[in-house]
């Protein structure tokens, strides 16, 4: 697991997102083309509760990613708190326990974007837009 740039995720196939939260975890998956990403599903994490790894496991069983973007929430300065050291313990628990390679990308500014686009319209969970425009920019990000 890497921040930046990706660790040899393969040139093709599908990756998802995971936007980390306390109690909700957007996710996102791109089409295997990598040029857009859709939102998914909202996981919830009960108070305590471990992160849900069973629940995410139905949705690499089913969509085959070949690689994981994992937002990392740094404070507006830029540096890294307690949501973020959370983050990157994920992280490393969804790149251990699904043997993908996984990144952590600056998410700084997706819950707000989400939150604008709820305002202009759509009905897309909060939660599981902010993971698409977490892997929206990393696709952006990546292209030539």
């Amino acid at each position: 697991m890497t921040t930046g740039r990706p660790p040899a995720f393969p040139p093709e196939g599908r990756l998802l997102a995971v936007d980390w939260g306390e109690k909700r975890i957007g996710l996102a998956v791109t089409d295997p083309t990598r040029t857009i990403a859709q939102p998914l599903a909202t996981l919830t994490r009960r108070a305590g509760r471990r992160f849900p790894m069973q629940s995410l496991r139905a949705y690499l069983e089913e969509y085959r990613p070949v690689g994981i973007v994992v937002g990392l929430p740094l404070t507006p300065e830029g540096a890294e708190g307690p949501a973020a050291q959370a983050a990157r313990a994920v992280a490393e628990l969804i790149a251990e326990k699904t043997g993908l390679p996984v990144i952590l990308m600056d998410e700084r500014m997706t819950t707000a974007r989400a939150a604008e686009a709820d305002a202009v319209g759509g009905r897309v969970d909060r939660d599981q837009r902010a993971a698409s425009i977490l892997l929206q920019g990393y696709l952006e990000r990546e292209r030539p």
